[in-house]
């Protein structure tokens, strides 16, 4: 059954070689204790891909909000009907600017104007590689998600941060009364193996953690809001922050407390998408993954363990130049 809802991409950008940009960087960089590693920033050149992407394999997006501190890129079409170009101040109160966090980049996103109530969150290392429907993010309305629980994480590059989450959670909802609402969503056979660790995590008091795939996610706007409006304090506090930081919470917050709410549909989101590190080792095997679509989403993660950059760029580009050859409609 085909739903009749809008649903939107939300996209944001960084130009790590824009001269505004790393004037402003370089400026705060020195006096924050957050993360402001230079490869947080690093352009891989993809970006015209992903917007192919979008038109090639999922035509029937209503808007693409595309997100900047200010700059853009050369060959982007802004007079695109379906393109909302958003810069940081246009949605981002001015207490929280200049921001180089991706956290308050993303927890401010339902203030976008014309923003649809429906909408799935990239990065801009997420591509889709092959025709997606939007049943693979809404169903009936609601985020398709992945409500799986595992142990508290205790390592990770955002291990505090979701911690930080969790303990929010957990002084809002209790557990036990979440999964016995809903509790076909939390026992449902979509799972898989997931299946299992619900049903051995059930006795927990608190929630332990969730699987959380670095993929597109799906949200309700009105998540947002009410989560602002519950939890002002811990957001402003993170917004405040110039850079990512161990004391933040993050968008997986907004996630969790769909789940709680039991405000999503049961969905395998790690079906037929690949996530993996951007290494000399796996060049090859990304290559042909791109090449010959094997997934419906890619996320392509930038890591340290790179010799030669140049190299690998021009091979992961080679790669989507083989399925997006064409110039969409969002290229000049």
């Amino acid at each position: 059954m085909k739903q009749h809802y809008d649903i939107d991409f939300v996209l944001p950008w960084v130009d790590g070689q824009n001269a505004q940009w790393l004037e402003n960087y370089q400026k705060y960089a020195g006096i924050n204790d957050g993360d402001s590693r230079e490869i947080r920033f690093r352009n891989w050149d993809l970006l015209r891909y992903w917007f192919r992407s979008v038109e090639t394999f999922a035509p029937w997006v209503h808007k693409v909000h595309f997100i900047t501190s200010g700059e853009l890129p050369e060959w982007l079409n802004t007079d695109h009907p379906q393109l909302n170009w958003v810069k940081h101040e246009d949605y981002i109160p001015e207490a929280y600017l200049p921001t180089f966090s991706a956290n308050t980049i993303e927890l401010n996103i339902h203030r976008i104007k014309g923003l649809s109530d429906r909408f799935v969150y990239f990065n801009d290392d997420l591509f889709l590689i092959s025709p997606v429907e939007k049943e693979r993010f809404f169903s009936k309305g609601l985020p398709c998600d992945l409500a799986v629980m595992t142990a508290k994480p205790v390592s990770g590059g955002i291990i505090h941060m979701v911690i930080n989450d969790l303990d929010i959670l957990d002084r809002q909802f209790r557990k036990k009364e979440c999964v016995k609402k809903n509790l076909s969503k939390w026992f449902s056979p979509v799972y898989g193996k997931g299946l299992l660790n619900n049903i051995l995590l059930s006795p927990w008091k608190e929630f332990p953690g969730f699987i959380d795939p670095h993929l597109a996610n799906s949200f309700l706007k009105p998540t947002f809001a009410e989560v602002w409006e519950t939890e002002t304090e811990a957001l402003h506090q993170t917004c405040m922050r110039k850079f990512r930081s161990n004391n933040d919470v993050n968008q997986w917050l907004m996630r969790y407390w769909q789940l709680a709410k039991g405000c999503f549909a049961p969905y395998n989101t790690q079906k037929n998408a690949l996530n993996i590190d951007i290494t000399d080792n796996n060049i090859s095997r990304i290559y042909e993954a791109v090449s010959e679509q094997k997934h419906q989403m890619i996320c392509l993660n930038d890591s340290t363990d790179i010799y030669d950059f140049e190299h690998s760029k021009k091979q992961l580009q080679k790669a989507f130049e083989k399925i997006l050859p064409n110039k969409s409609a969002f290229e000049k």
